[in-house]
């Protein structure tokens, strides 16, 4: 007889260090993947620290066999999110398994039933609380490592998921440009816009309450109608721009304003998970010693990469080429500053006017990602 495969919500500081270090056995062999810091992983699951817990609900599971742990899930009920959508929907995230359909089906099967009780009747995943995080399955794109806030997984996670019945419901792309783009045909109509009022300027971290507080509004406003958008609430924002702020270049954060009036922002980071893999085993203390941070330090110094993470412009002001104009200045910056590579993304499947825009800058779509669904009514 096979031994028993158990799945328990994480009760323990015990549980939760193995919920941690899960993906240093899963991922053991695979030169892609870059270590996350330890240190961020337990803030984002610990209730008193995470501010989705402020509105949402959340828990994390691992399953065992004889044991030892041999996968874990993240499954997370967000109210905001079926009140905008009208939808009954939860979400399941981190999923980590090895390479055993009976595993994974166990872990799927209990995130499943930890919705039910809450009376939802779908779910959606690979989905970490909601779309303003990490999500997605990759399914393209393996050879490469993940950039900053990117999901990496084994390829076998495809399989393992699609057997147990979920379904494909939406793609997500990312893009890469490691080359110099030509600019000329968008100089043009930057120029206009520059000459109608449009001022492009940075975002200054000396003045951060008031920057994110500006980026806020056009973000919730920008992204509204977007497919599995969820307004951010004041803390998430707040948290999640004092978050990013540590690893930050201003010269790669712009803000469009008009008349004084800030309607579109840019935001575009150092690569940081150049540095985590410096780290190795993700710890930023070993014996004692501040091993890993002095890796850390010298490796954020070091870095040549960076996303493009968020450009959006509020409804009123689209289709006029502002959000041309600050990726252009964006490009133009990173340039100067000795950057050699930027991913743009992700973006929706669907997203055909900024799916095209990227192209015509030089980018190429490398690597592709799926959100799944199933029924959970049945």
């Amino acid at each position: 007889m096979a031994p028993e495969i158990t799945v328990w919500p994480v009760a323990s500081s015990r549980d939760r260090e193995a919920f941690v270090a899960l993906p240093w056995r899963i991922y053991a062999n695979d030169r892609a993947w870059v270590p996350p810091l330890r240190r961020e992983v337990r803030r984002f699951i610990d209730p008193s620290a995470h501010p989705f817990y402020r509105h949402g609900a959340a828990t994390t599971m691992l399953a065992r066999r004889d044991g030892q742990v041999v996968g874990r899930i993240l499954v997370s009920d967000d109210p905001r999110y079926n009140e905008r959508h009208g939808t009954n929907t939860g979400a399941f995230g981190m999923f980590e398994s090895i390479d055993e359909p009976t595993v994974a089906g166990a872990l799927l099967d209990a995130a499943a039933d930890w919705l039910r009780g809450r009376g939802r009747t779908t779910m959606l995943g690979p989905i970490e609380y909601s779309t303003n995080y990490t999500c997605g399955l990759l399914v393209e794109g393996f050879d490469t490592p993940p950039r900053l806030l990117m999901n990496h997984n084994p390829p076998y996670y495809r399989a393992l998921i699609e057997g147990h019945g979920l379904r494909p419901v939406k793609e997500l792309y990312a893009w890469w440009i490691d080359r110099a783009p030509d600019l000329r045909p968008w100089l043009a109509r930057a120029s206009r816009i520059a000459s109608r009022g449009v001022r492009l300027r940075p975002i200054r971290k000396r003045n951060l309450p008031a920057e994110i507080e500006r980026a806020k509004q056009i973000y919730n406003a920008a992204w509204y109608d977007n497919w599995g958008s969820v307004p951010m609430t004041d803390a998430e924002f707040d948290d999640l721009g004092r978050h990013l702020a540590e690893i930050a270049d201003e010269n790669l954060l712009i803000m469009a304003e008009r008349d004084g009036q800030a309607i579109g922002f840019s935001l575009s980071l150092p690569d940081a998970n150049e540095a985590f893999r410096a780290v190795g085993d993700g710890r930023l203390v070993r014996w004692g010693l501040p091993i890993g941070l002095v890796r850390l330090v010298i490796g954020l110094r070091r870095i040549r990469t960076f996303r493009y993470l968020a450009l959006g412009v509020l409804p009123g002001f689209q289709g006029r080429g502002i959000a041309e104009a600050m990726v252009l200045r964006t490009l133009e910056v990173a340039l100067e500053a000795g950057y050699t590579g930027c991913e743009m993304g992700w973006t929706l499947d669907d997203n055909t006017r900024v799916n095209r825009a990227i192209e015509r800058v030089g980018a190429d779509r490398y690597k592709t990602y799926l959100i799944y669904e199933q029924d959970l009514a049945g």
